[in-house]
Parts: C-alpha cells; structure tokens; sequence
C-alpha cells in the first residue's frame, strides 16, 4: 500500500470517530489532501526521470565498454598482423641471404662487387637493404618495360591473343598459337609479322636485355612427316620465332634463345576446348642479363 492510500484510509478513519467534526475543518483536511497527492505525483515523476537518466546511463556505459572492448581487439589484431609482417620480413632476409650464399658461380666482376659490398658492410641487415635497393631498381625497369609493351603491342590485338605481365624478375609476354602460327604447324603467319617486328624494336632499344622464346602445346598428340610429337612442336615453334626475329628483323642472335615446353607446364585444364587454345602458347620472356643484375649489387650502383 503506498503512502497516498495510507493518507486516505487515515482520513476516513479518522471522519469516522470523529463524526462531529465540521465542514471548514473537513474542507481544509481536503485540500491538504489533494496538495499531497499533486506533491506525491510529482515526486513520482521526479523519481521516474531519475530513473530513466539512471537506464540512460548504465546504457551508455555497456555502450563505451563495447567500443572500448572492441578498439582493444583491433589493437590486438594490428599488432598480431605487424609481428607476423616482420616475422615474414625476417625469413625473406634469411632466405635472400641463404640464396646469395649459394651463388657459387660468379664472373669475376661480380665477384669483385659482391666482395666490395661485403666488406663495406658490417651487418647482414644492410647487406639485405642493398638487395632490396637491387630489386626495387629491377622491379623498376621491369614495370616501364611492360608498360612500353602493352602500349606497342595491344594496338588492333585482342586481348585474348596477348598477355603481357611482370613476375618476379622477368616480363612474360604470352602469344596466341593462332595468331603466330598455321593450325598444327610451326610455320610463321603473315599476320605475326607486325607483332614480331614491334619485339624486335623494343629488344634492340635494351642492349641489357635477353630474350627467351618458349613453345607450349595442348596434351592433344601429334605426328607428321615433319613432327614427332608435341616436344618437337614447341621446340620448332620457339626457333621459327627467333630465327624470325634475327633474320627478318635483324635481333643479335646472341640475346636470344628457344626452348621448348611441350604440353607441360600447362595454364589450365586441357579438358575443353577453351582451356586447350590457352594452352597453346608462346611465351616470350625478357629478362636482364646475370652481369647486369650483378652490376646492381655494386653498392655505388644501388644507391
């Protein structure tokens, strides 16, 4: 029972052992009575608000353990993610420096720079930054001279017929077998020509380069007269090309090299006819001379 049923039922108790009380009296209990229920209810109201502000605050205290709870799990997070990055940054330094190590074959001038770095050096860690300044001035020439291909050489060709891509430390051009070659063949197309010839400029513009021509074939067989199977295609494909780029075009015979890859070494599935024509390939590869990368170990030349 709350205090204002309290106040009443005491008034009514009290009217009725007091029957003699008079009016004015009754009156002036009345109005004390309804004062005290008007200051009772805004009271009441008083207490609710406080009691709402009390909700509101205990909400916005769940609401800020929450952010802060979570800002501390991306905190965490991060900091995992930068403790496995330099993890992985320390296991490419002790591979790059297992891969230098196991360099046993040098030209003498490489021998000479790797041993004037060594004893410029007096800790691995800047030995590794050399070889980073190395292949970034690599990956350097490598994106320009992609870009310059795919400007030269994506003019009126689909790109399904030419793929051109940096990886590692090579630029890979890959050619349609339809647009270089007659079906089943290694004879050149007249349509080849242009591009052929357009290689061929860029290749005598970069004296530091050398050029790897590779011939890739489906897993479909073939024999002719003049083939034995699919390694004799790929290798008959790689050197119509080469000797198309040194006798047409005029490429020092010395930069290049063919190499066959038969139906190895496939992109995709040889189980459609699609993944097939992929497959069916030249690639050609640029890639700088080993004294040239050499040359970059120089630390003068690193800078």
């Amino acid at each position: 029972m709350n205090l204002t049923k309290k106040l009443i039922y005491s008034s009514l108790v009290a009217l009725a052992f007091s029957s003699c009380v008079s009016k004015k009296k009754f009156a002036g209990l009345q109005t004390e009575l309804t004062a005290t229920k008007a200051d009772l209810e805004k009271r009441g109201e008083i207490i609710n608000d406080f009691k709402n502000k009390l909700v509101s605050c205990e909400q916005d205290k769940e609401l800020m353990a929450q952010k802060m709870a979570s800002a501390n799990a991306a905190k965490e997070e991060q900091l995992a993610g930068m403790k496995a990055q330099i993890e992985d940054l320390r296991k490419v330094r002790d591979t790059q420096m297992q891969q230098v190590g196991g360099l046993t074959v040098l030209t003498q001038q490489a021998n000479d720079n790797i041993n004037k770095t060594l004893s410029q050096l007096e800790k691995k860690d800047k030995y590794i930054n050399l070889l980073q300044a190395a292949k970034s001035k690599t990956d350097s020439m490598n994106l320009a001279l992609a870009v310059n291909l795919k400007t030269v050489l994506k003019d009126g060709l689909d790109d399904s017929d030419i793929e051109i891509k940096v990886d590692k430390t090579v630029v890979m051009v890959n050619l349609s077998d339809k647009m270089l070659f007659t079906s089943g063949s290694s004879r050149i197309s007249s349509k080849a020509y242009g591009v052929l010839e357009k290689v061929a400029k860029i290749i005598q513009s970069r004296p530091d380069l050398e050029m790897m021509v590779e011939g890739y074939t489906d897993n479909v067989s073939i024999k002719t007269d003049c083939l034995d199977d699919n390694w004799d295609l790929s290798v008959k494909r790689a050197t119509a090309v080469v000797r198309t780029l040194q006798t047409k075009f005029g490429v020092d015979p010395n930069k290049l090299i063919a190499a066959g890859r038969g139906e190895y070494n496939a992109l995709t599935s040889n189980d459609t006819s699609e993944g097939r024509a992929i497959n069916r390939r030249t690639r050609i590869i640029l890639m700088p001379k080993l004294d040239q990368f050499y040359d970059l170990l120089n630390p003068e030349n690193a800078k």
